[in-house]
């Protein structure tokens, strides 16, 4: 397999009425960035709002797989919902402060943290 292009696999599940998506590999241009965006917007059609996308598993993200975070923490936002991430140091932690990405969605190094943010924000 050709590393440069590896497939981009994407698992969910629930934490009471948060969904946890977690894709692995790279969410660059093409098939994998397009595979990302129609998951996400799967999710929001499903009826989800609060949504938690863990990036550790991530080698690579680039401007289309930051555009489909993008688009969705803004689909999110309009309906009353939010978006989160997970995202420790290294390479795509980087090309989301790079972007601002970091500044715009509230990210979080660790999981439990995330999901944590969602309790807090509730009880506010």
């Amino acid at each position: 397999m050709n590393v440069d292009h590896q497939k981009l696999e994407i698992t969910t599940r629930k934490d009471g009425d948060i969904i946890v998506i977690e894709p692995r590999g790279r969410a660059t241009l093409g098939e994998n960035s397009e595979l990302l965006d129609r998951e996400l917007q799967r999710l929001a059609a499903e009826g989800w709002k609060k949504m938690l996308v863990d990036l550790s598993g991530l080698i690579q993200i680039d401007s289309s797989g930051i555009s489909a975070l993008v688009r969705q923490c803004t689909g999110l936002t309009r309906k009353g919902g939010s978006l989160r991430l997970v995202c420790p140091a290294g390479r795509v932690r980087d090309a989301l402060s790079v972007t601002r990405l970091l500044e715009a969605i509230p990210t979080f190094n660790t999981l439990a943290a995330a999901l944590g943010s969602f309790k807090t924000s509730a009880a506010q």
